[in-house]
């Protein structure tokens, strides 16, 4: 990137990052949500042996999945922050905290 620019925002680092390369001809959804797909599989291989996976192979794969989201949801043109907290208050409202708390089951078993 550009040191004499200062994105003020992830989403603004990832979009120069991008633009610099030419890259956005090849994130269409399709691609981006592929790109997503193959990421978190990288980062479950981290742990395929045992569930003590290497710190920092599990931080590079876990930024991998991030940045795929995020650019995702960017050439959707959503919030990524603001559709997690409307997909919390969906969920707390499947799961409340006096039926879920403590237990894996799906909601329609509590």
């Amino acid at each position: 990137m550009n040191p004499e620019s200062s994105p003020t925002s992830l989403t603004e680092s990832l979009r120069e990052f991008v633009t610099e390369r030419n890259w956005a001809q090849f994130h269409t959804p399709e691609n981006l949500a592929k790109s997503i797909s193959i990421e978190a599989a990288e980062l479950l291989e981290c742990f395929q042996w045992n569930s003590d996976g290497d710190v920092d192979r599990v931080t590079a794969e876990l930024a991998d999945v991030l940045t795929y989201c995020h650019l995702l949801a960017d050439r959707l043109g959503v919030d990524p922050e603001q559709i997690v907290l409307d997909k919390l208050a969906v969920t707390g409202a499947k799961y409340p905290v006096d039926k879920a708390r403590g237990r894996s089951e799906k909601y329609d078993q509590l």
